[in-house]
């Protein structure tokens, strides 16, 4: 940001690239310390001059570590697309174990990067709650946005995620692939199921045992088809997908990351 104080003198405030583009040198200023330990650093010019440094720290969720390791377990490759600088987007991946890290990115960089992922293709989720999130999660197969990040993020997204965790994109997963595999096991179960009644319906059995199926078992077998298809649709409800220690909502702090498969 750029602007004039009351005296008239040119302020500036922002990152390092912002600092070189007003033509101040920051190699004498002993501040990448800061950046080390997961702080972004954001600066403040008066007249050309470096006149403050700030160090911000936004503190990791307690939950963050292992909602990315539950992602792991359950075969998804976790990257994170930032706009932080490269030396806190990596203490922060170390952190939160997350190995691939791409940062000092804009909008239009995460966007890209999303594409490019497609196009080899990935299927790919991103997780967002910012307005810098938004091209990238309209971009992806999947976009979660945290429930209490931007309007523009939760309007872009597909999924909108009621807190804050990021347990919820590994529930959300898991609850669609368990309910992807129970409409498979339906399917065949009721195609085996028919395929092997219905010809006994259509009198198969009468040429060797000369009995006719009668129209009340029939019907009571159909009902048992429906019922069967039911009892296993609600084995979904006793299935466990979200751990016991995943705690209340409270701001998010991790920054934008894409999950893919």
């Amino acid at each position: 940001m750029r602007a004039r104080d009351a005296e008239g003198r040119r302020l500036a405030i922002g990152n390092a690239a912002m600092m070189q583009e007003e033509g101040i040198e920051l190699a004498d200023h002993d501040l990448d310390h800061w950046q080390a330990q997961a702080r972004t650093l954001v600066y403040l010019s008066l007249d050309g001059v470096l006149a403050a440094g700030f160090a911000i720290e936004d503190p990791l969720r307690e939950d963050s570590r292992d909602a990315v390791a539950r992602l792991q377990a359950d075969g998804l490759k976790v990257v994170m697309l930032t706009g932080d600088n490269a030396a806190t987007a990596r203490a922060i991946g170390d952190e939160v174990g997350i190995d691939e890290v791409h940062a000092e990115l804009s909008p239009e960089d995460k966007h890209a990067e999303i594409e490019r992922l497609q196009a080899e293709g990935e299927v790919v989720g991103m997780v967002g709650d910012g307005i810098n999130d938004a091209p990238a999660l309209a971009r992806a197969d999947v976009g979660f946005a945290i429930g209490q990040g931007t309007d523009v993020a939760i309007e872009s997204a597909g999924v909108t995620l009621m807190r804050s965790s990021l347990h919820g994109v590994a529930a959300a997963i898991e609850i669609s692939q368990a309910t992807l595999a129970n409409i498979r096991q339906n399917l065949w179960g009721a195609l085996g199921y028919n395929a092997l009644c219905i010809p006994i319906a259509a009198g198969l059995l009468y040429p060797l045992t000369g009995t006719l199926l009668s129209p009340m078992i029939a019907g009571a077998a159909m009902s048992a088809s429906s019922i069967t298809v039911v009892a296993n649709a609600n084995r979904l409800r006793l299935k466990r997908l979200r751990p016991q220690n995943v705690q209340a909502s409270r701001p998010s702090s991790a920054p934008a990351q894409e999950v893919r498969s």
